[in-house]
């Protein structure tokens, strides 16, 4: 009996049958990514405050000055308060070495403090400091396309370093 007899023996999946199974699949998966309800998203939200919270101290194990401020820029990350936590930042310490610490300078909005983080990565990326994830890749993608000249250009040249 040869493989193609065997093949015609068991039962096939109709077309129909077949889209349910991927469907559900794709449910599934959608479902595990987002938090349900308001109640499991503040759930998220604080357990990712608290991890970023723990990363902050690893970075920065003396505490001082620099963990405050990095922790302010964190926690002023999606609201108004970023650009002025971002400040704060810069006036004391400079741009950052730490790329997530980067990538929310690059959320900031502020077109100096953008175009300067841009410049703190390609600085970065030359000297071999990181390996960018494609989250970072992202962003400075998006921000290639920026209406301001200034920034565009400097998120084209780190494009080129990535």
């Amino acid at each position: 009996m040869s493989a193609r007899d065997r093949d015609d023996d068991r039962p096939r999946l109709s077309w129909r049958e077949i889209d349910q199974l991927r469907d559900s699949a794709r449910r599934r998966s959608a479902g595990e990514r987002r938090p349900r309800g308001a109640a499991a998203e503040a759930r998220a939200r604080e357990a990712a405050r608290q991890y970023l919270s723990k990363v902050d101290q690893k970075l920065f194990a003396g505490g001082g000055r620099a963990g405050e401020l990095a922790r302010a820029v964190r926690e002023a990350h999606g609201t108004g308060a970023l650009p002025d936590a971002c400040r704060a930042y810069l006036a004391e310490l400079g741009f950052p070495d730490d790329p997530s610490l980067i990538s929310l300078f690059l959320d900031a909005g502020d077109r100096e403090i953008v175009a300067g983080a841009l410049g703190k990565l390609a600085e970065c990326l030359r000297a071999g400091a990181f390996r960018p994830g494609g989250g970072l890749r992202s962003q400075v993608r998006l921000l290639a396309d920026d209406p301001d000249d200034e920034v565009a250009a400097a998120a084209e040249d780190v494009l080129e370093l990535l």
